[in-house]
């Protein structure tokens, strides 16, 4: 019986016997020297039949094998189907839940699989809690004969799957972004640019992966009239997936950086990655925006010829120009564009005063500006939207506490993002700067050669008051403080806290410096 419940559990989503055909042949063959095995189903005037030619003499265990496999179908029928049958039953249930902690009444429960969770263990308390539906890929959790189960082979599939039915239901434009810095900062650029003109749906926080992203194409509703999706990326083919689910009408990539090395292997294999929003762009014929004075990003859309594209940048000869006039400490810049502002007879040059940290960042704004005049809003709307920006989650963030300002960017970092913030930070205009910077994750066997650049970048400021804080950081060559972990890091500030300074405060998440700005 072993062997009988191993195989009905490879063909548990099978629901129609006459489907066997195709998957049982060749699966019998390898355990019984079976040639042909197939389950047909009679008229109703007679019993169900079997045919069966083998090439040896286990007629009799192969009837046995089959046989058993017909009576589990019908003992442990579970409801399954197709996309188009589910999305119907979302329909009537809108709301989609993953977490069996939060289970809103109607609801439908997916059951994701994670390195160290399994939902499908969750989806019976899913039920209880409210749920209308739970959908699971492991037929075990199951309850016989109830139809709230819904069995699929992998829900997560089914889930991005689910979520694509739902975002083919809308003919508005879609604007999809990636790139290695910047993303979620030129996502909230572009929605508060976009919504001074349109009903504007789009990622919330960093929800940018392949559950975040079906997520946020739920979320899109009849009355959104634009969605900015985020996606993100570590290993190569991520975008690839992730724009088959999104389906984006136009699109752009920040930019490329030495990010996430470990899973991609190289920075070409970071352009690979990342260039794949342009694979997807180029063959459906959507409109590129691109930063004209990225010269990574140039060459990668000359490579696929783009035939619709409006550019952005600090060349003269891009659609939407712009450039820094100051950053003490908050980024203020100009802008002027003679082919895609048509709301002025003349071209105007135009100054915005932002609330964001980082010359880096006048790229982001011009991005938001491109897209922003694309699609119709007003030079004016667009300044009132930038200059109203306030960021927030710890990304390009001044704040002033009691005893000091604080330039806070300790949600993510990697060489191009440390860099830009280190350069930035030694253009700005104040006095007593000071330096609290983490490890950068995930680089590989580059690490220790990127973690020594950023310490020779430091070495050719001016900035000498620096902390550095990690295992990677504490393996350079330097005379800057280390410190092995925050732990060490608030002991000292509790011994002698640093008073009237600005301190840029950079490193991935995983340092969680993000708790510092609380003590100083």
């Amino acid at each position: 019986m072993a062997l009988i419940e191993s195989l009905y559990r490879l063909f548990r989503c099978v629901d129609a016997p006459h489907h066997w055909c195709g998957g049982l042949k060749p699966l019998v063959r390898g355990v019984n020297s079976l040639a042909i095995c197939c389950w047909t189903e009679s008229n109703s005037n007679s019993p169900n039949c079997l045919n069966i030619i083998s090439d040896n003499k286990k007629r009799h265990s192969l009837l046995c094998i089959v046989f058993h496999l017909a009576y589990l179908c019908t003992k442990n029928k579970v409801n399954t189907m197709d996309i188009q049958e589910i999305y119907k039953i979302y329909q009537a249930h809108p709301i989609v839940t993953t977490d069996s902690r939060n289970c809103p009444k109607g609801s439908i429960f997916v059951a994701l699989k994670g390195v160290s969770f399994d939902g499908n263990k969750f989806a019976e308390a899913a039920l209880e809690k409210g749920c209308s539906y739970a959908i699971i890929d492991e037929k075990e959790y199951a309850k016989a004969g109830d139809e709230r189960y819904i069995l699929v082979d992998d829900a997560l599939v089914t889930y991005k799957e689910l979520a694509r039915e739902h975002r083919r239901q809308f003919s508005i434009p879609v604007i999809g972004i990636t790139g290695t810095n910047g993303k979620t900062t030129s996502k909230e650029l572009i929605s508060a640019v976009l919504a001074e003109k349109f009903n504007v749906h789009h990622t919330e926080a960093n929800y940018n992966n392949d559950v975040g992203v079906p997520r946020t194409l739920l979320g899109i509703r009849p009355e959104h009239e634009i969605a900015v999706i985020e996606m993100g990326a570590s290993h190569p083919g991520d975008i690839e997936k992730l724009v088959t689910y999104v389906e984006p009408t136009c699109g752009l990539i920040t930019n490329v950086g030495r990010a996430h090395l470990q899973g991609f292997g190289s920075f070409e294999g970071v352009k690979k990655t990342k260039g794949e929003l342009y694979d997807f762009l180029k063959a459906h014929g959507c409109l590129l925006f691109l930063n004209e004075s990225n010269p990574d990003l140039t060459e990668m859309a000359e490579q696929r010829a783009f035939d619709r594209i409006i550019t952005y940048g600090q060349d003269e000869t891009a659609d939407v120009q712009g450039y820094v006039v100051s950053c003490a400490p908050c980024l203020k810049f100009e802008w002027q564009s003679s082919s895609l502002n048509t709301h002025q007879p003349a071209p105007t040059i135009y100054e915005v005063q932002t609330h964001l940290i980082g010359s880096y960042n006048l790229d982001n704004m011009l991005a938001a500006i491109a897209i922003g005049l694309h699609f119709g809003v007003t030079p004016q709307q667009i300044n009132y939207a930038l200059e109203n920006y306030v960021p927030h989650n710890n990304r390009s963030q001044l704040t002033e506490t009691a005893h000091n300002k604080l330039i806070v960017d300790a949600y993510n970092a990697n060489p191009s993002s440390m860099a830009a913030a280190i350069e930035n930070f030694q253009l700005m205009e104040v006095e007593n700067k000071m330096a609290i910077l983490g490890d950068m994750r995930e680089l590989g066997d580059a690490s220790a050669e990127e973690h020594q650049k950023v310490v020779e970048l430091l070495k050719a400021t001016d900035i000498r008051n620096v902390w550095l804080v990690g295992e990677e950081f504490g393996k350079t060559q330097t005379d800057f403080r280390k410190f092995r972990d925050i732990d060490e890091v608030k002991k000292e500030i509790a011994l002698h806290r640093p008073e009237d300074h600005y301190i840029l405060i950079k490193g991935s998440n995983g340092i969680k410096l993000f708790e510092l700005p609380a003590l100083l």
